[in-house]
């Protein structure tokens, strides 16, 4: 019995840094860019977008899809970096409670 004691433990530790670390990375800004940094934007770990900045020289109103494809890059960018954040600090938090980082959870 003491060790389902200890997993029940571990795993209501683990879901609760989880939680404290999802909405820390909630919180945070994430900056994306593409186009060499001529598009950069800034999103929030929720997804929304925070800032969009564009260096004046690509902005060209004959070429308006260019501008379109580099914003969506930037912003996908920005997400991929968040998805990341979150991949490894959950990988942190579990070699910190002694569990295999691969392991599936189920929240």
């Amino acid at each position: 019995m003491t060790n389902l004691a200890q997993m029940m433990q571990k795993a209501q530790e683990m879901k609760t840094k989880m939680a404290e670390m999802q909405q820390k990375v909630m919180e945070m800004d994430i900056s994306g860019e593409s186009g060499a940094g001529m598009v950069n934007v800034t999103m929030n770990g929720r997804g929304e977008l925070r800032s969009l900045k564009l260096e004046p020289g690509i902005v060209n109103p004959d070429d308006v899809e260019v501008l379109e494809d580099l914003i969506i890059a930037a912003v996908n960018d920005a997400r991929k970096k968040a998805e990341t954040i979150i991949a490894d600090e959950t990988a942190r938090i579990m070699e910190e409670l002694g569990l295999p980082s691969n392991m599936d959870l189920p929240f």
